[in-house]
């Protein structure tokens, strides 16, 4: 058996660990351009993210600055109020604050004299604040309740839900048009009495001022 002897396997084998070396020569410039320009991206990235920051800071600390500047003339203003009222003959009583008139009006006349105050006409929301009344009435007085559309409404238009009346009433005494509401001195409980809105009676103005 004859044995085959090729005589340039060595130089094909060498041109191909040379070629293959050229190859890779010539990819690692490339290379390095790739990572050098990720590199610079992430670094610009870094960068974009801390100039947001550090330009969002200033903005939000001038909001917060504006929010507590206005939250502290806002208690200013209450406390002003507050000291206003206090020293003109308003009472204070679980965060309301209120006024007894000292004449009489008819009900939308009432009404208005304490909306010129800053107030409206009271408005009775517990038994709490009943009792609390009770103390404060002299005869007859208007409360903020009236009867609209046969509906029985206080005057932020909210309506009637937990009542006072006197024994009796709301009546409509003779059929007239009772539609407005007095709360009663001379009646054992100081219950409610609906009267005729044109009738003139005192009242009382409450300011709600939760401090």
């Amino acid at each position: 058996m004859e044995m085959v002897v090729l005589e340039n396997e060595p130089e094909v084998l060498m041109e191909n660990i040379s070629n293959k070396g050229n190859r890779d020569t010539s990819a690692a410039p490339g290379l390095k351009l790739y990572r050098c320009v990720a590199v610079s991206f992430g670094l610009l990235c870094i960068l974009q993210v801390a100039l947001n920051i550090s330009l969002r800071l200033p903005l939000n600390c001038e909001a917060r600055t504006k929010q507590l500047t206005e939250e502290r003339d806002e208690l200013n203003r209450k406390m002003d109020d507050f000291t206003h009222r206090s020293h003109n003959g308003w009472l204070y009583f679980s965060h309301s604050f209120y006024y007894i008139s000292q004449i009489k009006k008819t009900w939308p006349d009432s009404r208005n004299d304490c909306l010129q105050r800053g107030a409206d006409l009271v408005i009775i929301n517990s038994r709490e604040e009943q009792e609390f009344i009770k103390v404060l009435v002299q005869n007859l007085m208007w409360i903020g309740l009236s009867k609209r559309d046969g509906i029985w409404e206080w005057v932020d238009g909210t309506r009637l839900a937990q009542s006072f009346w006197c024994s009796g009433e709301p009546n409509n005494h003779k059929r007239g048009n009772e539609d407005c509401v007095q709360i009663h001195s001379c009646h054992p409980d100081h219950g409610w009495n609906d009267e005729e809105c044109r009738h003139s009676s005192l009242w009382i103005c409450e300011k709600n001022m939760a401090l």
